[in-house]
Order: structure tokens, then C-alpha cells, then sequence
């Protein structure tokens, strides 16, 4: 038996309800109304289990699973490798654009709190699923959607005129916004940042919120709402999870550890260390400790490779996929460690001052750590409050030509 696609929205509806996601009725009505289906293309992509490669192969629409996909709670794969499938046979290497799964969707629409009147701008139009979800909560003329990939922005144009929405749609870079448009009431993001764009606090109204994930590299990417204030800053807390690929120019950059790191490379350092990396390395991803060090060590990478006897020692590598290393022989209950650097940066020396101005300030759970970003994308860490700052790595990432990460101000 075919079940028509609007019962399927509606029952997707019913089920986000019933699980404590879907809350607010005016959301609801829109889940139920917006056809997810026709908003993913012809070919989407799938894990290809039988190569266990890794890689990603095409899935065209005669496919029998495709209808249930667009509404069970997944994310479908749109695009890979930028819309270029990097393997000679047609497979993917790289998800690069997806319709997001559907219970991470409304949540992020409900922490928007937008209401009646309110001007949107969304980062990331992709399929043009959640820009339709906007337009239905809010009418089309409230929409804007900016998106930088030409293709897709051709595609959410269509889908989105076919499913009779009419939003402003830009084709450009999302970390600039769209200041002819500005201010905004609320920003949207649908991909994940490192680095908050200073655009979308400055084209936000004083008192409006920027929804977006947040992906330090090293902790879980988390979703951060953010309430502009005035004086050109934002202030916010984690309210969730938000698995989202990255903008792309804050990609990070793809390879192993053996692809940063050079043991034998001319210039590196070998010394003693009393840092203890394990800490660190065994923090929980989601937690208090791991998003610190991910805010105040920026670009950090781990690798760790436990000694298979029961020994507990283990050899730690540090890494920023930007030409600074540290490689450290853990051996417990020993204080003066054989360590190995290179770069400009000491990472074991970040790492240990991130983890001790955690521990200093009570080592605080995710969820009594907030963030302030401001205009110009500079942003601070604090406990509890905004004037409770936790103190960022002395001299700075260190990182170059990088942009801002970590101000320290009192």
C-alpha cells in the first residue's frame, strides 16, 4: 500500500511530537504542510556499504527506499565533494550538502523564536526545504536565504517556486550576509561555524538571536544561540547538538594524522614535558572540558595510540593541520614526559592552560559555559555570566595569518 506523501508529513509531525521535539503548534502546521520530498533531487547519496571504503555512491530517485527516506528523522546526503564526485566510477569522497534530519531541523527553528513579522535570514538555502519551512511560518516576503554554491541555489530556486514559495535569494558567501537586506531579527545558520561571522551579529537588530552550530574541531559541534545586544555583541549558550558540515572556507582540512605530522621533519624539538595530555584526550566530547579546550586551543587535532599491554602507556599526538605538532610518550604516574614538537606553536602548553583555567573555574559542565562574539568575530568564553570570563592562551592561538579566535578582555 502507497501511503500519499501528506500523510507522511503529517505522521513525521506526530512522531517529533511525541518524542518532546516538535512543541510548538505553530511549527507543527508547517511540518505538515511543506513536502519534504519534493525538495531532494534526483540523485542523492548513501554510505556504499559494499565497497567499506568510505565512500559515498548515487542513489537515484527509482530507488525504493528514497520515499521513506524523505520522512523518516534522517539526513540525506544531496551533494558530494562540491558537486564533483571525486572518484572516477561516479562516488563521492565528501558530503558536501544535505537535507538535514528533520527532529535537528525543528529544533533549530524553534530556538529561533521567531515570531509573526519578523524578518529571517538563513545561511545555507541547500535543497530549500528549510527556507520553504520559513516561508510557511513566516511568508516569503520575510525570508532571506543566501547561498554559495551556484548550482544548488539554482535548485532551491526551483523547488521552491514549485512548492509555490517566493523568498529573496542570493547567490553568494554566507559569512558576509546579505547587508542590503539587513538588520535581520533572526539569523539562521544551516552550516557549522568555527568562527562566528562578525556580519551576522552586525546585520542582526539589537535584541535578535543567531542560531548556528558551532564546531570548535576538537569538542562535538554544538547548536549556540546567540542575543545581540547592543554595542555590537552577542551573547550565548549551547542548547544542543548540531551535527552540520562547515562553510566551506573553514573546512577542516581532510587527511590522517600522518599527513600533519612529521616525526623526522628538520627543526623538530625534542624535550621534557610535565604536561599530561590524557586529560585531554579522554575528555568527553560533548562536555565542559573538551568544548574549553576547543574554544581556547583552536584547530586542535588528537591522535592516540594506547600500548597493548596493560601497561597504560600510550603515545599522544597533537596536531593542528597548520604546520604545528607535539607528540607525547604518556607513561602514568610519570611526571617528566618525553615530548616532541614542531611549529610555532606549543600545543601541550595550550592544552594544559585551557584544561587548568577550566579545573579553575570549577570545571563547569557545557551547559553553564556561554560564548560572546562581537562585531568584528573576536570572541570571549565565560562561566555562568558574560563578565565571568575564563582567561584565553597567553600570547594567543599563535596560528599566523588566522583570524581572531580568543580575546581575553576585562
Amino acid at each position: 500500500m502507497i501511503v500519499p506523501h501528506s500523510e507522511r508529513r503529517v505522521a513525521l509531525a506526530a512522531r517529533l511530537a511525541d518524542r518532546g521535539v516538535l512543541t510548538d503548534p505553530a511549527w507543527r502546521r508547517v511540518v505538515e504542510s511543506v513536502p519534504r520530498h519534493a525538495f531532494l533531487p534526483d540523485t542523492v547519496w548513501s554510505l556504499d556499504v559494499d565497497a567499506g571504503d568510505g565512500t559515498l555512491a548515487p542513489v537515484p530517485r527509482s530507488h525504493p527506499d528514497r520515499s521513506q527516506w524523505a520522512y523518516d528523522d534522517v539526513s540525506v546526503i544531496t551533494q558530494v565533494d562540491d558537486g564533483a564526485p571525486a572518484l572516477p566510477d561516479g562516488r563521492g569522497e565528501r558530503a558536501t550538502s544535505s537535507a538535514s534530519q528533520p527532529s535537528l531541523v525543528v529544533a533549530m527553528l524553534q530556538a529561533l523564536d521567531a515570531t509573526d513579522g519578523m524578518d529571517v535570514l538563513e545561511i545555507g538555502t541547500a535543497t530549500g526545504y528549510n527556507c520553504a519551512l520559513l516561508c510557511e511560518r513566516l511568508g516569503p516576503e520575510h525570508v532571506t536565504s543566501v547561498e554559495i554554491d551556484p548550482t544548488l541555489a539554482r535548485q532551491a530556486q526551483s523547488n521552491l517556486a514549485a512548492a509555490g514559495y517566493e523568498p529573496w535569494l542570493v547567490v553568494g558567501d554566507g559569512t558576509e550576509g546579505v547587508p542590503g537586506r539587513a538588520p535581520f531579527d533572526r539569523v539562521l545558520a544551516t552550516v557549522a561555524a568555527r568562527d562566528i561571522p562578525g556580519a551576522w551579529i552586525s546585520q542582526t537588530r539589537p535584541g535578535g538571536v543567531v542560531v548556528t552550530p558551532w564546531a570548535t574541531g576538537f569538542a562535538t559541534t554544538a547548536l549556540l544561540r546567540l542575543v545581540v545586544a547592543e554595542g555590537g555583541v552577542a551573547h550565548g549558550r549551547v542548547v544542543g547538538d548540531a551535527p552540520f558540515m562547515w562553510l566551506r572556507d573553514q573546512r577542516v582540512p581532510s587527511g590522517q594524522w600522518r599527513d600533519f605530522v612529521d616525526e623526522q621533519a628538520p627543526g623538530a624539538v625534542g624535550y621534557r614535558t610535565t604536561v599530561d595530555p590524557m586529560p585531554v584526550c579522554d575528555a568527553d566530547p560533548s562536555g565542559g572540558l573538551a568544548l574549553t579546550v576547543g574554544a581556547l586551543v583552536p584547530h586542535l587535532n588528537t591522535a592516540l595510540y594506547r600500548a597493548a599491554d596493560d601497561s597504560g602507556e600510550a603515545t599522544v599526538y597533537l596536531f593542528d593541520r597548520r604546520g604545528s605538532w607535539a607528540l607525547v610518550e604518556y607513561v602514568p604516574g610519570d611526571a617528566d614526559l618525553e615530548a616532541h614538537r614542531f611549529g610555532p606553536r606549543d600545543l601541550c602548553a595550550e592544552i594544559d592552560h585551557a584544561r587548568r583555567a577550566w579545573e579553575a573555574a570549577g570545571s563547569p559542565a557545557r551547559e553553564h559555559l556561554g560564548i560572546s562574539v562581537t562585531a568584528t568575530g573576536e570572541r570571549r568564553l565565560w562561566v555562568e555570566e558574560p563578565g565571568n570570563l575564563l582567561p584565553g592562551v597567553p600570547g594567543g592561538p599563535g596560528t599566523g595569518g588566522a583570524r581572531p579566535h580568543v580575546t581575553c578582555w576585562s
